[in-house]
């Protein structure tokens, strides 16, 4: 990348370019870049409206970025737009409530759905809905825990699974999110608590999650039946991680790459299903 940074997003465009957007280096950055798979190239595109990091991006179904919240030194519950055509910027309606470390996910219909974080007041159980079409954003019903640093992902029958988290202390807590009824209700404990952990949905539909903190980096791994809402241990990964990534192959196994535990990690590990 031309700029140096950490706490940004990365986006895949509907053109196959990848967009980088925001994060910290110093400051708060508003800079974002294209890269052109193609070429191999970087280049600059045009900055956003408001430096953030710890925010998200959202690729939308009309092909645009949703950028939400973040951090400036303070909690923006700003919005705006990145529109990959024109190479430009626009606000959208501001979210309820400002956060960070929150997530935001697209549902089956469209919509997105951003849940918990952390602000001012601490962690958050709020969650709400942004609607493309007509760029505003709900309220929707609150999560039972508030929690920040944790994973939501879309299972395959549309619902939303959020896992683990922090509330001050590490959470176990995992709740399931119908956006038929906009309706939180809780699901199986995990066996640890755990957050920035990750949470991949398998091509068999369960969820494996992995890693993580709780007072200590974790190399425990479980998984999800959506069929049973049970969770069941699976075999240890090879080293202790978090801030870790895990990828699904199109052969349905799981790389795992880096982390951190007590120092940064370059070791990598695939989990087969």
């Amino acid at each position: 990348m031309i700029d140096k940074r950490w706490e940004h997003t990365a986006s895949i465009l509907t053109n196959g370019k990848v967009l980088i957007t925001g994060g910290y280096n110093n400051a708060a950055l508003k800079s974002t870049e294209l890269y052109d798979i193609s070429k191999g190239t970087w280049r600059y595109t045009t900055i956003m409206i408001h430096a953030r990091y710890y925010h998200t991006a959202s690729v939308l179904p009309n092909g645009k970025v949703l950028v939400t919240g973040g951090s400036i030194g303070g909690i923006p519950n700003s919005a705006e737009l990145y529109d990959s055509s024109l190479e430009t910027w626009t606000s959208t309606s501001n979210m309820y409530n400002g956060r960070y470390y929150h997530t935001a996910s697209i549902l089956t219909n469209g919509i997105v759905l951003v849940t918990g974080g952390y602000n001012t007041g601490g962690a958050l159980n709020s969650t709400e809905l942004y609607d493309s079409s007509v760029g505003t954003w709900k309220i929707t019903g609150s999560m039972h825990n508030a929690r920040y640093y944790h994973t939501a992902s879309i299972l395959t029958n549309g619902k939303v699974l959020v896992t683990g988290g922090s509330n001050g202390s590490a959470l176990k807590s995992v709740e399931l999110y119908d956006p038929l009824l906009e309706t939180w209700k809780t699901t199986g404990n995990m066996n640890n608590a755990r957050y920035y952990h990750t949470a991949s949905v398998l091509i068999n539909g369960k969820v494996l999650v992995t890693g993580g903190y709780d007072g200590g980096a974790l190399d425990s791994a479980e998984l999800y039946d959506p069929l049973t809402e049970i969770w069941t241990i699976v075999d240890n990964m090879k080293n202790r991680r978090w801030v870790h990534t895990a990828s699904v192959l199109p052969n349905g196994q799981v790389l795992i790459t880096c982390g951190y535990d007590n120092h940064t990690l370059d070791t990598n590990e695939i989990y087969i299903p």
